[in-house]
């Protein structure tokens, strides 16, 4: 067990399991960032600039991790490699970040919980017979946070989309019909 000043001073990768990143908005709301799995990097930032942590990770479900200390990464960025594989990931997250921006300006709670399942299927679902399938570890409360929507309007988007045959939904499970037709579906949702 680390204490709170431990934390600030690691680093950890993630090697198998879920992890949901949020943060507590002005009106004490929390609000889901994102969803960190396998081979994501968590704590770099604070090791970078040495500002606090930006947000709080909650475990979704068991989660294997290395935790290094901070001298690691800086240690390791001092190759040129280790470098542009962290530039990556950030520029990634940079694009993530913008295209979040994109979303809630330009489309309604059907099309940003299209899009979160999109996400959830590219990045943690498995191909079956009838789709892909998603073991979702966000309650429905989450994941309307992470839309940046009520629950109740998260609850009637993913409604329309098992009626429109994109998802079939189970306890915290998802099954995309057909992934084309939901992002075509989040691109044109307004």
């Amino acid at each position: 067990m680390f204490s709170e000043g431990d934390l600030a001073e690691r680093v950890f990768i993630i090697e198998r399991g879920q992890v949901i990143v949020s943060s507590v908005a002005a009106g004490g709301r929390e609000i889901v960032l994102g969803l960190r799995g396998a081979g994501d990097v968590m704590g770099d930032l604070a090791v970078l600039d040495g500002g606090p942590r930006s947000a709080t990770a909650l475990a979704a479900d068991e989660v294997e991790a290395t935790v290094a200390p901070a001298s690691v990464l800086l240690h390791a960025l001092r190759d040129a490699d280790a470098s542009m594989d962290l530039l990556r990931v950030l520029a990634s997250r940079l694009r993530e970040a913008d295209r979040r921006r994109l979303e809630f300006a330009a489309l309604g709670t059907l099309g940003r919980v299209a899009w979160r399942l999109v996400e959830l299927g590219e990045r943690f679902g498995h191909d079956t017979a009838d789709g892909i399938a998603v073991d979702l570890p966000l309650s429905q409360e989450q994941l309307a946070s992470w839309c940046a929507a009520s629950r109740e309007a998260t609850v009637k988007a993913l409604a329309t989309l098992r009626t429109l045959g994109r998802i079939r939904t189970g306890r915290r499970s998802v099954l995309i019909c057909d992934v084309d037709a939901l992002r075509a579906h989040a691109d044109s949702a307004q």
